[in-house]
Parts: structure tokens; C-alpha cells; sequence
């Protein structure tokens, strides 16, 4: 049984034991503080037009992004009326989720190791930065996560994963993900 006090999670330790040392080598910097490290993870879920048409598409969305972040996530409300889509204001429209410390490692651990592999046709994610060393990627099913069981999804969510870095530009973000294994197709 895993003693909570006790747990780090592997790619916690991982850059605390090796990537450290290899980002310091590969850019000189003078002290550690200098080191890119992660600092968030946002995952959302945005439900569009089938939220409008049904407000249980929201709910079920909420649940399926807790089961994957393993935190609550949040409902995403729309902010103004959109007469043309049929929106009104406060409407639920998605959900949203930010995970810190063990909890976005592992995520990201399972990102990687798990749900990836599971993508039909992989060959690798486009390094798209920000050029501030923020990372985005969409996914077109969140079923890849095992997480989720097939069999009780009434609706197949695309979802946008943001990595948030300390890195000051994306060639710093780039080579701390590539440490990580993110599999990068360029």
C-alpha cells in the first residue's frame, strides 16, 4: 500500500535526480532557480454545440475530466449571450481542470507513458510553444485514458492539454519536455 507521505511521483524524482543535472549541463546556467520546471497543467474540455442542445453533455464532461485529472474539475459557464448559437449568459458549456505539484506529474506521466501510445495512427506531437515555454496540444478522443471505461461513455470528448513551464523560451520548454519523453514528431 502506498503510503501517501511517503510518495513522490516518478517523473518528480526523475527531475530531481537526473533532468536537473542535464539542463544545467546542456545550458550552463549559474545556480539551480535558473532550471525550467513545470508548473502547471490545465486540461479542458470544451462541449460546443451538443451543451447548448442538452446540459447533461456538461455534466458528464465534468465527470470524465475528474476521473482523468483525479482532482474535481470545474464547469465552464459562457460569459456572454450568443443569440445566433443559442447561448445565454452562465450557460455550462465545458469543463476545466488545473493540476499542480504530484498531482501533474502523474498526470503527465500518464499522458506519456499510458494514453499516448493508445491514440490511433500516433506518430508524435507537433512542438507547438508559445514562445514563452508553454506547451498546447489537442487530443481528439479522451477516451485513450484508462481512466475512462468505453463501454460507459455516452459522448466522445476532444480535449486541449496545456503544459505550463517556467522556461523563458521554447527551446529551454522543448528540451525539458524531450527529458521527459514527450514524444515530439520534429
Amino acid at each position: 500500500m502506498l503510503d501517501a507521505a511517503t510518495y513522490t511521483p516518478r517523473l518528480k524524482a526523475q527531475f530531481q535526480n537526473t533532468i536537473k543535472a542535464a539542463l544545467k549541463e546542456e545550458f550552463g546556467y549559474k545556480n539551480d532557480m535558473m532550471i525550467p520546471r513545470l508548473d502547471k497543467i490545465v486540461l479542458n474540455i470544451g462541449c460546443g454545440a451538443e451543451a447548448v442542445k442538452d446540459s447533461k453533455k456538461a455534466k458528464s464532461a465534468v465527470e470524465d475530466l475528474t476521473k482523468i485529472a483525479g482532482q474535481q474539475a470545474v464547469t465552464t459557464k459562457a460569459k456572454k449571450s450568443i443569440a445566433g448559437f443559442r447561448v445565454r449568459e452562465e450557460m455550462p458549456l465545458g469543463a476545466k481542470v488545473t493540476l499542480r505539484g504530484d498531482r501533474m506529474y502523474d498526470f503527465l506521466d500518464r499522458l506519456i507513458t499510458i494514453a499516448m501510445p493508445r491514440i490511433r495512427d500516433f506518430r508524435g506531437v507537433k512542438p507547438s510553444f508559445d514562445g514563452r515555454g508553454n506547451f498546447a496540444m489537442g487530443m481528439k478522443e479522451h477516451i485513450v485514458f484508462p481512466e475512462i471505461d468505453f463501454d460507459k461513455v455516452d459522448e466522445v470528448w476532444g480535449m486541449d492539454i496545456i503544459i505550463t513551464t517556467t522556461a523563458n523560451t521554447d527551446a529551454e520548454a522543448k528540451a525539458l519536455l524531450k527529458h521527459f519523453n514527450m514524444p515530439f514528431n520534429a
